[in-house]
């Protein structure tokens, strides 16, 4: 039976051979596959994601987690883990990415930071993986595996590899040091929805299956540091500053000084960026996913400005500008 007619089959029960059409709604950067559903007038998404490549139990198990700490998330209608089928309440097709501009950017990250600061105060962390230094170092490990080898067909010298070396232990060091919180792990303009006409409150929040326990400033680069959409960094400061303040009145363990947090945001920055810039070659490379080799520009940017802050990035500062000339 082909994956369709497995589609069509749960369907027909989950919805009890009630009519319905069924249109792509999107994809996403592994192997699932969403459609929205319209039955009796109601609208829902159909998560399809294949057993033996997704496990969909962790979204199951993260939307309920965010659900009881109040946040606007699919609610789950049906689920069928050993088929990998999930029934998902609707949250709209307007995503931040497509709703942001210069005018309504202040009141959207508004609203994302007043849900992320809900999400750090209530969601509870006890069943999550943590966020630790052989996580941190399997990610950074994806910048040399996959950009450096794929990508720029670059190979390192023993110098090189040396400075990668000390320059994720220096990463690293400094990401242990963070309060830790919920981290969602991907909450940019792609994941979050923008709902109004009976939706919800914004954000809606998508994509939170890969959830951990980690660094308190890893949602905000995620945020700010947006692959898919930029800002002037002097109105990134500024929202940044909102969220500290926000963060100290709810008794968070932040940075007292705002350019030691900006430090630590920064720091976990270039973690993030490395990872990120081998995540999109990798899924140009293997998996044929061409259209993110467009949003390198953006994250070797956001790499290269934060490297060129801080004295102790610089030795990494001078391998990315070697890169950019290859």
């Amino acid at each position: 039976m082909t994956r369709e007619n497995q589609i069509a089959t749960w369907l027909n029960n989950s919805l009890k051979n009630q009519e319905y059409t069924i249109n792509p709604a999107s994809s996403d950067a592994s192997f699932r596959r969403y459609f929205r559903i319209t039955s009796n007038n109601q609208s829902y998404i159909l998560m399809d994601a294949p057993p033996d490549k997704e496990n969909s139990k962790p979204f199951v198990d993260i939307a309920n987690i965010l659900f009881k700490a109040g946040l606007n998330v699919p609610k789950i209608h049906e689920a069928d883990l050993k088929e990998g089928f999930l029934l998902l309440s609707d949250l709209g097709s307007k995503t931040y990415l497509g709703k942001l501009n210069h005018e309504n950017a202040s009141t959207l990250y508004k609203d994302a930071c007043l849900a992320l600061i809900k999400i750090q105060k209530n969601a509870d962390t006890s069943s999550l993986k943590h966020y630790d230094d052989s996580l941190l170092m399997q990610e950074l490990q994806l910048f040399p595996d996959w950009y450096l080898k794929f990508h720029k067909s670059y190979e390192m010298n023993d110098s090189e590899k040396n400075i990668l070396n000390l320059t994720f232990d220096l990463l690293i060091k400094n990401i242990r040091s963070h309060t830790e919180v919920f981290v969602h792990r991907d909450f940019h303009s792609r994941n979050l929805m923008f709902c109004d006409g009976g939706h919800g409150k914004n954000p809606g929040i998508l994509d939170f299956q890969d959830a951990v326990k980690g660094s308190i400033v890893y949602d905000l680069v995620s945020l700010f540091k947006d692959a898919y959409i930029t800002w002037e960094e002097e109105q990134v400061i500024d929202w940044l500053i909102r969220y500290w303040e926000l963060a100290k009145k709810n008794g968070f363990k932040v940075q007292e000084d705002f350019a030691e947090f900006y430090r630590d945001f920064e720091w976990m920055g270039v973690q993030r960026h490395l990872k990120v810039l081998g995540i999109f070659a990798r899924l140009n490379y293997r998996d044929h996913k061409t259209n993110y080799l467009n949003d390198l520009p953006a994250v070797e940017n956001y790499l290269r400005r934060a490297c060129e802050r801080y004295r102790e990035l610089h030795p990494l500062l001078k391998m990315i500008n070697k890169l950019s000339l290859i």
